[in-house]
């Protein structure tokens, strides 16, 4: 037992302390440029990519270092060339303001500058570099992201470039709150990571845990958002998610209204939300572009479907194994004529199905598009109609599979719908074990792991438990804007006041 609990009990390393990481001593720029040229070649290895040119500057011998495959050469000839040829008759000083140069006297920081796609220049008898931007660009044009589609609202999605995905969130806050936090992670990648929150909503003790989390990884490969996910995360055994994944900038936003916080790094797309609750993954920007019944009532729908994905199969898979009786009379006849000639068990036609429906995913994801879509039309038309032919799934099983595979599809977050879509089948073998006794167990282990679970301190099945009838106000509905007057409390929120003077219904109404 002892084995299992260290293994599941994966908050240890909250108590650990932070790692030192080793740093090395800072180097002065020498006073000749081979020296300061041969020092940089030495600490890159002599890499090939590593390109040094001479440039004319009146009066000085000089040269510059930049790695080709990091940098642009429109950048090169007009953040220094072009200027050292319109000022050759000027002061250095003034060459210098021109190319946008900053000063460095640490070739150590310098050989970091130079990785990241900066150009270094050296000028001999003078024991300081100066670093000139010339870094290439390539990113994508900003779009909808296409696994978070809305039909109204914002379409703008965030890219894999990190500058260009916090200009979006400043873009829409134009705060002097807004508080942005960077950090290097990865001791090979050297990943640049940023938090971003607002100081007048965000909780402290929120923040500083985050920031305490972030400070304490110590890996080599830190590439992405979803590898950083796993090393602050509360359990990283548990069946959910605990931390809420978007590409959308307006759900950033509205969520660091709230008083979370967001966590973006350089080359992915995703945004990290915290804290998450369960309810949060269910939510969508479409639910306020709607008016409020509308929203609600999508809402809902997406809620009850998390039911179906979970029960559906197993409740079948007991009714025709243990509980016939509940069967209206009307259908049992039909049923027991679709079944009575399979040769498994429904534990094993649903089984069956269920890996195919996952295969065929899987398959559609990976192969080109108009591939992707033929896969999906062979596999839901041919297959489906073969193996019911072939007698070796019955019609209401497929029925039971078609109406899982769509609920499972109708949550708004992809991780989410993996651990839906991985937890029915554990469901669905307690079921065929023991019938509706096995799922109200199974079901109740779920509901209790939901109770327990926490994300950054704060209950992940909130407002549910603990029960916050305030809360309730835009967590399975959402009623008007004007009825929302305080922010939920589970991020624990400096300020819960949305509204400085809430207008009543009558006052809204009055002409």
């Amino acid at each position: 037992m002892g084995f299992f609990r260290t293994m599941l009990n994966n908050n240890q390393r909250k108590s650990r302390p932070l790692t030192k990481k080793s740093t090395l001593s800072p180097r002065p720029v020498y006073p000749t440029v081979e020296e300061n040229i041969h020092y940089l070649k030495e600490a890159l290895f002599h890499t090939d990519d590593l390109v040094r040119q001479a440039v004319s500057i009146p009066g000085y011998t000089a040269e510059f270092l930049f790695m080709y495959t990091m940098c642009e050469q429109r950048k090169i000839r007009e953040e220094i060339l072009q200027p050292i040829s319109d000022n050759k008759d000027g002061e250095l000083e003034q060459i210098l303001i021109s190319m946008r140069a900053n000063k460095h006297d640490d070739l150590e920081k310098v050989v970091d500058l130079v990785v990241k796609g900066n150009a270094v220049l050296f000028i001999d008898g003078i024991e300081e570099c100066f670093v000139i931007e010339v870094k290439s660009d390539h990113a994508r044009n900003v779009a909808e992201p296409n696994n978070e589609r809305v039909v109204e609202g914002s379409h703008e999605g965030f890219v894999e470039c990190i500058s260009i995905n916090l200009q979006l969130v400043r873009k829409h806050i134009e705060n002097r709150n807004l508080v942005v936090k960077r950090y290097k992670l990865g001791n090979e990648t050297k990943i640049e990571t940023v938090i971003v929150y607002l100081q007048n909503l965000a909780n402290p003790k929120l923040i500083d845990e985050v920031d305490r989390r972030i400070q304490n990884i110590d890996a080599d490969n830190i590439s992405t958002s979803e590898f950083i996910e796993e090393y602050i995360e509360d359990k990283s055994f548990s069946p959910f998610p605990q931390l809420l994944h978007t590409e959308r900038p307006d759900r950033v936003i509205g969520n660091l209204l709230e008083g979370r916080v967001a966590l973006l790094a350089e080359g992915s797309p995703t945004a990290l939300i915290m804290p998450a609750t369960f309810f949060a993954f269910y939510q969508s920007p479409d639910d306020y572009s709607f008016r409020s019944l509308q929203g609600s009532f999508i809402r809902f729908i997406r809620m009850f479907s998390f039911v179906i994905a979970i029960g559906l199969p197993a409740y079948y898979i007991a009714v025709v194994s243990y509980h016939f009786e509940v069967i209206p009379q009307e259908l049992l006849l039909p049923i027991k004529s679709s079944i009575e000639h399979i040769p498994f068990p429904p534990i094993l036609e649903a089984l069956f199905m269920e890996l195919t429906i996952e295969l065929l995913r899987e398959a559609g994801i990976r192969l080109p598009g108009p591939v992707g879509q033929t896969i999906g039309i062979v596999g839901g038309l041919v297959i489906g109609d073969a193996v019911v032919k072939a007698g070796l799934v019955s019609n209401a099983m497929i029925i039971v599979v078609a109406l899982t595979a769509i609920a499972s599809f109708v949550v708004p977050s992809h991780e989410m719908s993996a651990s839906v879509r991985m937890l029915r089948f554990p469901v669905m073998v307690a079921a065929s074990l023991f019938g509706f006794i096995g799922i109200v167990f199974s079901l109740m282990i779920i509901l209790i792991h939901l109770c327990r679970l926490e994300s950054f301190g704060t209950p992940y099945f909130a407002p549910a438990a603990p029960f916050r009838l305030k809360d309730w106000k835009d967590a399975i509905i959402r009623l008007p804007q004007w009825m929302l007057k305080q922010r939920p409390k589970d991020p624990a929120p400096q300020k819960r006041n949305t509204q400085s003077h809430p207008v009543k219904e009558e006052q809204r109404n009055d002409k």
